[in-house]
């Protein structure tokens, strides 16, 4: 039976508790500062963006043929919402790890874990209060946006949306592992440290281990950068949202854990490594889960919709052998062109690498370099072509089954779009900074009684 303060923390309206966060979070300076910096740092994003479309455009105009590879998406979102990648993975720390490390160092926090909630409901609150405060960085790359459209710009609606919810992940995940290293270290400036040695040591992880196979690409795929990845090519990935979103609760559950204070610590690190654990287990679980959808208006992640229709119908296991070294400029194509589009058709395949990280060079020892093996069922044949047009045919042959009719149009038109970009610097650095500021202004005059929120006592 529980007793009367377990129900007294159960039903805790949660709605007094979370206008005092967002009232601190909108009273801090880092979120304020962080918001004037975005505003030319994106600013200058989307000039240059629409600078390089607008001559990659000319160009088009006079070759019809240069106009199919023009991509919005491409050419203007994914380098706009670049700099937001940035300012998050840089700044928008220093704004989610205030929520507690401020009441930590105020002595607040001795006070507020005394209120009649739970430690997850507090992290919890914590957590939607940031993400409002991420809300508002986004709010310059949005406008971009708005301005590409009025620009007489083309917006494809399901690749704007994936981009948004990619950067929306990313953002979630910044901002737990910010609430985690505030739970743990006892100064603001630990904390930064701690998120940052995370954040940065994504790009280490990038630089070093990029191409390599085995253990240092399962390494690799740690970094944090590599969530945004799949989302700028216009991919929406289950087992990459699913093991996102387990990693969000889980250093979400961590916070939690190390935010109340008088706790031993040795209690706190094994109900710790049990969760750190769990989230393992459950983030190794869905990785195997092959399900992505290629939301990209020229569908450039897909064969053609009738290649894609037969290609599910091949039941067999295919295994394709490569004897290439990750960073010959082969591979990449043909991963990209045609064994990454069959990991997504077919029920079952599977990519192995001859030899690892062997010589690009040909006569390394190797004679077959340069060869892929494709086993499909008890036949098999080899090619060196990275093309789908070669490669397609070749697999149709294995499985015994003609190949499909080549349908005709459909094709991608290219948005071709010259445009002043000149028009686009008043609004980054004059109109929008002022209204950041006069918004800031406003933040900081004193709160109405009706606003102040009923435990507004703990607040040092």
């Amino acid at each position: 039976m529980r007793s009367p303060e377990t129900n007294t923390r159960t039903r805790a309206p949660v709605t007094p508790l979370f206008a005092k966060e967002l009232r601190e979070v909108l009273g801090g300076r880092a979120l304020w500062i962080m918001l004037l910096l975005v505003c030319p740092l994106i600013g200058y994003g989307f000039f240059q963006a629409v600078s390089l479309y607008g001559e990659s455009s000319v160009a088009a105009a006079q070759s019809p043929v240069l106009a199919t590879s023009l991509s919005p998406f491409d050419g203007a979102l994914v380098p706009t919402f670049g700099s937001l990648y940035i300012a998050v993975t840089l700044l928008f720390p220093f704004v989610a790890i205030r929520v507690i490390s401020h009441e930590k160092e105020s002595g607040a926090l001795r006070l507020l874990v005394q209120l009649p909630y739970r430690s997850p409901t507090l992290v919890i609150v914590k957590f939607a209060a940031v993400l409002c405060a991420w809300g508002l960085v986004c709010l310059p790359a949005l406008s971009a946006l708005a301005i590409w459209t009025m620009l007489g710009g083309h917006l494809s609606p399901p690749e704007t949306l994936n981009l948004l919810v990619g950067h929306l992940l990313y953002g979630s995940l910044i901002a737990a592992v910010a609430l985690f290293a505030a739970s743990i270290a006892e100064s603001a400036a630990s904390a930064a440290i701690i998120t940052l040695a995370v954040t940065i040591g994504s790009w280490v992880l990038d630089f070093t281990l990029a191409g390599r196979s085995g253990l240092a690409e399962w390494i690799a795929r740690l970094s944090l950068t590599q969530i945004l990845r799949t989302f700028e090519q216009g991919l929406l990935s289950v087992a990459l949202v699913l093991g996102t979103g387990i990693a969000i609760c889980g250093f979400a559950a961590l916070a939690s854990v190390w935010l109340p204070p008088g706790i031993p610590v040795r209690s706190k690190l094994i109900r710790s490594v049990a969760l750190a654990l769990a989230a393992l287990i459950a983030i190794g679980l869905v990785s195997h889960i092959r399900l992505s959808i290629d939301l990209t208006e020229d569908r450039r992640n897909s064969f053609s919709a009738a290649d894609q229709r037969l290609l599910a119908t091949l039941s067999a296991p295919l295994i394709v052998t490569v004897h290439l070294s990750p960073e010959d400029p082969r591979y990449v194509d043909v991963h990209r062109n045609v064994l990454a589009k069959l990991e997504r058709a077919m029920p079952r395949v599977a990519i192995r690498l001859a030899g690892g990280r062997q010589s690009r060079a040909p006569d390394a020892g190797d004679e077959a370099y340069g060869e892929i093996e494709y086993v499909y069922g008890d036949k098999s044949d080899k090619s060196r072509s990275t093309s789908p047009r070669e490669i397609l045919p070749l697999l149709y042959g294995l499985a015994g089954v003609a190949p499909p009719a080549p349908a005709s149009g459909g094709e991608y038109p290219g948005y071709p779009l010259v445009a002043n970009e000149y028009v686009t610097l008043p609004w980054f650095f004059g109109v929008l900074p002022l209204l950041i500021a006069l918004a800031w202004w406003q933040s900081r005059r004193p709160p109405s009684l009706d606003f102040v929120p009923a435990h507004e006592g703990v607040q040092s």
